[in-house]
């Protein structure tokens, strides 16, 4: 061919190449804009068909280019809500989601088919409630079509999924599991419009957290997998075929099953890592230990497997068996090049967690052991049960702890000594039943030495030599035995010896003495969240058994000695504040404990008392023990209301999604005073001045009495707004929330105006007093219920009593200015009353008031009938007319007593009760 032919063939190419491809960029730029319309409102059409949660987003574009060569529709911002109970919450976000369109479907069908995804930047928020419910159940379900034809046409044939750069978070409340995947980009290849399909996976996690029932299992790990999982659609199930998985340096194979129920999960799922080396392992850790596990050697062989299996359903209370099987062999651990290394390490571990429920735990340690140079520690333990376990165990050790903690690497701890120890048990722990453990053997510490970082003295000169006891397998049959047990804090040695035997009738041998400063030892172990303090200085010999304490044997005990306190804090849940014991030496004798000039301190209030404390060794020894004794107590001052319990449910609640805005806080919810039930307890009081809930009571004495629970106040007095007031009264808390009361009581002639003034309680029960000045009396009994406010629950109250009128002037009270315009009678609108007794009867939230009679400026009233504790009236009366009052008028007053209502008559409708509802 001559160069000019072969020059036109190559023009000729090059121009249709180009026009071809003009005509394909051509295509590439216009077949979005010719078909936008079509795939926009096709894209908007299944939207709202198969979505059934709120979908918004800021922009839609249709392009070859953003995933060329696929033709794809992209939304930007898009924000997608998740389905009830979270409808009004976020369920997925992202800057981008893209959907790859079939071209053809787009010429030659109905419908646009969609078989790619792409997400870029995206948030998917997964939440289940405590019932289960999750807020990803969006996709609309659809009816079974009733010709198979109308399969091809829908709109969703997925073949590929790819997510770049996201971050998922579940947080299941159901389970207790919560994780998050930052920095996830996953690739998803199948055929994802069969109703069973193989889906193929690369995953790549930058930090995968995990944590459940609030314990963090796995912190900022980094995860590559491989994946295959088999996908049934109309089962709603995944097979995991074949998983290859990478936690940090750990491989893991994982496989199993899970499926979708009604109301729940099904789960099989297999983890495990064969043949992995130690060190890979602890790459696994959470992060705390990887700088220790740079400073380490660590060598071994391990094999793990985990199980979870079964179905979780949480309404049913349904929960799958977690099994777990660790083995460690020949292991080595020597933390910073230390001289004394451990090394055969030995692990077998077998561990069963039916139905999730730990009451059913079984943990099975065939063997745990390893050695220092000569030394050794051997173990082998059974557990089954949490409640009432089955153990089985055999301890070994001769051991120097110092070795042992810088092989290790134990982090602010200096220990030191020679733990030896030989100890075996078999048998069930019950102490309801009172069964102990077949055991025997003794744990000893010689040349022992503690010190941390939070104090800067240690501990020195620790010895302990222990021994335990028991072949019956039973309460009685245990001795136990620290002869001696000593140790140096401050440059104060403290000693103690005991012998203890039969803990169901406790024999018991005990000498202590030695000082110690509580604050400075709590500071040695310092632990968040408690606050101690104090000092205790001990010279104790006691000696005797349970039942002669219990009996009133005391000349069977030999208990003597001293025990002086200063500045200690005792905390309890039943009281919200500390109570601090300022100084008291406590003198030992038997089996009482006598004190004198004890002082002592609660928020505002103080106290000295003297007296003394009986059964105190069965009380502290024992949870049935009674705690018995008497005092004298006097007080300046007394603030009631300090002892009431003070708990909120939440500190906070979980942050909105407004990072500008402060975390909600739950209000704080009182409760009442709660008495130990393990107290029986005198006390003589007598306190210049008593605060309780608005009240200011002056010079008040009694005697109290603390027994089972319950408060029994007799021959109690006080004077309250100037008036000597006496009463009896029972008290007794039923739930921290609920109480009982009964009280009698008898104040004579007080001034009506101040009660009203100054009394709550008299302001809420006694409403129409406002408008009344002078003096009257008071018998009354009454019992009840009190809220966790310490406030009357009125339709509880059941009692009655009298009011005495000595010389009353009511002024303004509009019952009787209603009275006063009814009967056109001026004289009654402002009645001056005296020497009336008015006698009523409290139930069902109603006060019935019986007839009574008084007289003023001629007129002779007589009034009867009931009230309501809420202020309701209806009441009847009779106007007396002058000069003798033989002739009345019948009146009723009804309405309340803000807005009363006066009618002729006696006809009137009963007020309605209101039942308590216990």
């Amino acid at each position: 061919m001559s160069k000019s032919k072969l020059k036109s063939v190559l023009l000729k190419i090059a121009k249709y190449t180009g026009i071809t491809f003009v005509v394909i960029l051509g295509l590439l730029f216009l077949t979005p804009i010719v078909f936008a319309d079509q795939i926009k409102d096709q894209i908007k059409k299944t939207a709202n068909e198969k979505l059934s949660a709120e979908l918004n987003y800021s922009d839609v574009s249709i392009s070859f280019f953003h995933h060329f060569p696929s033709l794809t529709l992209t939304l930007n911002d898009l924000k997608l809500n998740g389905s009830a109970p979270y409808k009004n919450e976020k369920f997925i976000t992202a800057k981008e989601v893209s959907f790859g369109i079939n071209v053809a479907s787009l010429i030659f069908s109905k419908s646009v088919k969609i078989d790619q995804i792409y997400l870029s930047d995206s948030f998917i928020n997964v939440k289940v409630n405590e019932k289960g419910e999750a807020n990803y159940n969006i996709y609309k379900s659809s009816p079974k079509a009733s010709n198979p034809k109308d399969s091809s046409e829908t709109a969703l044939k997925l073949e590929h999924i790819e997510i770049q750069n996201s971050k998922i978070v579940y947080d299941d409340k159901s389970t207790k599991i919560h994780f998050d995947a930052l920095g996830f980009d996953y690739l998803g290849k199948g055929d994802l419009n069969k109703a069973v399909f193989d889906l193929y996976s690369k995953a790549k996690i930058e930090k995968l957290n995990i944590v459940y029932e609030n314990e963090p299992y796995l912190m900022n790990k980094k995860i590559n997998a491989d994946l295959i999982t088999k996908v049934n659609v109309n089962s709603l199930s995944f097979y995991f075929q074949q998983n290859d998985l990478k936690i940090n340096d750990l491989l893991v194979d994982f496989k199993g099953k899970f499926d979708f129920l009604k109301d729940g999960y099904n789960m099989d799922f297999v983890i495990k890592s064969n043949n992995s080396d130690l060190h890979d392992v602890f790459t696994a850790f959470p992060p705390k230990y990887i700088t220790w596990l740079s400073k380490t050697d660590i060598k071994g062989n391990t094999n793990l497997l985990l199980t979870l299996k079964g179905d979780y359903i949480a309404s049913q209370h349904v929960a799958p068996d977690l099994n777990l099987d660790l083995k460690i062999d020949s292991g080595l651990v020597n933390y910073n090049k230390s001289a004394f290394p451990v090394s055969n390490l030995n692990l077998q571990l077998k561990t069963t967690v039916p139905s999730l429920n730990p009451d059913l735990l079984i943990v099975d340690a065939q063997n745990l052991s390893l050695n220092i140079n000569q030394d050794y520690l051997k173990s082998k333990f059974y557990i089954k049960g949490i409640n009432t376990p089955d153990i089985k165990g055999d301890f070994k050790a001769k051991i120097d702890l110092e070795k042992l903690t810088k092989a290790l690497g134990i982090p602010d701890l200096t220990l030191k000594g020679t733990l030896a120890g030989d100890v075996k048990t078999n048998g069930k722990f019950d102490q309801k039943n009172r069964i102990f453990p077949v055991t025997s053997g003794f744990i000893n510490l010689d040349n022992g030495y503690l010190k941390t970082k939070y104090y800067p003295n240690p501990i020195t000169n620790i010895i302990v030599k222990s021994k335990i006891e028991n072949n019956k397998g039973t309460f009685d049959d245990l001795k136990v035995s620290l002869k001696p047990t000593q140790f140096t804090f401050e440059g104060k040695p403290v000693f103690v010896e005991a012998e203890l035997s039969n803990f169901d009738d406790l024999t018991y041998d005990i000498k202590a003495k030695g000082e110690l400063d509580i604050s400075k030892i709590y500071n040695v172990f310092s632990q968040k969240g408690l606050d101690l303090d104090g000092s205790v200085k001990a010279d104790l010999a006691l000696k005797g058994k349970q039942s002669d304490a219990e009996k009133g044997n005391y000349s069977k005990l030999h208990n003597k000695g001293t025990l002086e306190l200063r500045n200690i804090a005792i905390t309890s849940e039943y009281l919200p504040q500390r109570f601090i014991i300022k100084e008291g030496i406590f003198k030992i004798n038997q089996d009482k404990m006598s004190f004198n000039n004890f002082l002592a301190a609660y928020g505002q209030s103080d106290f000295r008392m003297n007296g003394y404390l009986q059964n105190v060794f069965n009380y502290a020894t024992t949870t049935t023990g009674i705690l018995k004794g008497s005092f004298k107590v006097t007080s300046r001052y007394i603030n009631v209301d300090e002892f009431m319990s003070n708990t909120a449910a939440n500190s906070t609640v979980t942050p909105t999604e407004d990072p500008n805005k402060a975390p909600q806080t739950q209000a704080v919810q009182t409760g009442v005073i709660i008495i130990p039930t393990n107290l029986n307890l005198q006390l003589l009081a007598n306190a210049q001045k008593v605060y309780f809930d608005k009240l200011n009571l002056l010079n008040a004495t009694g005697n109290l009495k603390m027994n089972k629970g319950k408060l029994s106040m007799q021959n109690t007095g006080f004077n309250l707004i100037g008036c000597n007031v006496t009463m009896n009264a029972n008290y007794q808390a039923i739930t921290p929330k609920k109480a009982n009361f009964d009280y009698a009581i008898k104040a004579t002639d007080f001034d009506i105006k101040r009660a009203y003034n100054e009394i709550d309680v008299f302001r809420k029960m006694a409403s129409a007093a406002e408008k009344a000045q002078g003096i009257v009396s008071l018998d009354y009994q009454l019992k009840g219920r009190l809220n966790s406010s310490m406030s009357p629950v009125y339709p509880s109250l059941v009692g009655g009593g009298t009011l005495s009128v000595k010389d009353v002037k009511i002024r303004g009270l509009k019952m009787f200015t209603a009275v006063s315009k009814e009967t056109s009678s001026e004289a009654i609108k402002n009645p001056d009353v005296s020497k009336v007794d008015i006698k009523t009867t409290i139930k069902n939230n109603i006060m019935t008031v019986e007839r009574f009679k008084f007289k003023f400026a001629g007129f002779r009233p007589r009034i009867e009938g009931t009230t309501s504790l809420d202020g309701k009236l209806n009441l009847k009366m009779r106007l007396g007319l002058p000069p003798l009052g033989i002739f009345g008028i019948p009146l009723t007053v009804t309405g309340t007593q803000d807005n009363p209502k006066i009618k002729l008559g006696r006809k009137s409708d009963d007020l309605e009760e209101t039942k308590d509802s216990e």
